[in-house]
């Protein structure tokens, strides 16, 4: 009789295609926790927002506002001022991070973000300008305020073409010119009228109070056309933060790319600033919290713009109970960004600047 032979086969080391494999999917799994647990989050605070305040609605009053019924009360409260409150900070937050993600990875440097390199101060010299001299309507502020959000990117973009460090050649001329229309926007409000000087100063801290279901559509229809178009360019985004010549030899037709990109970036900045104001500090968050959240190689559109929207929602609750006075939700944006901006400026003068 002979002894049985021994069939099993020993297991073989993974090959470098399976380690490939295994991180693909370690990523890929990172990346869908975090953006449910982003999205889980800013449910919550949607729902915090809306059912929290001075007086207290059941669940079912806030359902039949919401369904279009004559609620006593809670119609004007929760219908009027809580859910305008609620969607504006929403979308306002996802135009914000959009932004300042699209900025920062086009141009390979966490500074680049609109509120610092001063497309939102040029959004802020029209809307200050149409509410305290010329006295236009809602539409026409925020055409203006686009308007002129757009020609200050451009004229930063123009003024530093050229050079062998665009990037950084960007964000210094960006603060310079920022700088400058902050100093217009001092000037114009010294010379207001008293009484217009409250709703200037109220919406260039950047705040979400008075906001309005009327002011609403335009936002909403341009994160809804922008968005999706950033989306579908996200994959050439990340070629082009390989730098042009790597894009382009992925077949990413990169100026068109990147005048694309910038575009919607800074239209919805704008949209943005029209409505709240300029929020400090949420485009320049968004990003670096999320890749903080999903892991680098992979979009962080999404997971940015909701890091953005979650990032205005809790600074508005945080703002409106956390203290005895009332805070807008840009001066709590502004505490929490202003600390990281300093640790970024002192580390990259450390590391000898930044292209």
């Amino acid at each position: 009789m002979t002894a049985a032979t021994d069939t099993r086969i020993a297991p073989t080391a993974p090959t470098p295609l399976d380690d490939l494999r295994l991180g693909r999917r370690t990523r890929s799994r990172r990346r869908w926790i975090g953006v449910s647990v982003l999205g889980a989050l800013l449910v919550a605070l949607l729902i915090t927002t809306v059912l929290v305040g001075e007086t207290f609605y059941p669940l079912s009053d806030i359902i039949a506002v919401i369904a279009g019924q004559d609620v006593p009360g809670a119609s004007f409260t929760v219908g009027r001022q809580r859910i305008p409150r609620a969607l504006t900070g929403v979308l306002a937050g996802i135009a914000f991070g959009i932004a300042g993600t699209t900025f920062q990875t086009l141009l390979r440097n966490p500074l680049a973000s609109p509120d610092v390199i001063g497309i939102t101060s040029g959004a802020s010299v029209a809307a200050v300008l149409s509410l305290v001299v010329l006295h236009l309507s809602a539409p026409l502020t925020l055409t203006l305020s686009l308007l002129m959000g757009v020609a200050t990117a451009a004229a930063i973009y123009l003024a530093a073409r050229g050079g062998e460090s665009t990037g950084g050649r960007l964000i210094l001329i960006g603060i310079g010119i920022g700088a400058m229309l902050d100093a217009v926007v001092s000037y114009l409000i010294q010379r207001a009228a008293e009484w217009d000087v409250a709703v200037a100063m109220r919406w260039l801290t950047g705040s979400l109070n008075g906001s309005r279901m009327e002011d609403i559509p335009a936002l909403a229809i341009a994160v809804a056309a922008l968005m999706p178009l950033v989306l579908f360019l996200s994959r050439d985004l990340r070629a082009l933060e390989m730098g042009d010549a790597s894009a382009t030899a992925l077949g990413v037709r990169v100026d068109r790319t990147r005048l694309l990109l910038i575009v919607s970036a800074v239209a919805l900045a704008c949209f943005a600033t029209a409505t709240t104001g300029p929020i400090a500090f949420v485009a320049f968050l968004a990003g670096p919290i999320a890749a903080r959240i999903v892991g680098a190689g992979s979009s962080l559109v999404v997971p940015a713009a909701l890091v953005g929207s979650c990032l205005v929602l809790a600074a508005d609750l945080i703002g409106q109970f956390a203290f005895s006075t009332k805070f807008p939700v840009g001066v709590i944006t502004g505490i929490l960004g202003a600390p990281y901006l300093l640790f970024l400026l002192i580390r990259t003068s450390r590391l000898g600047g930044s292209s």
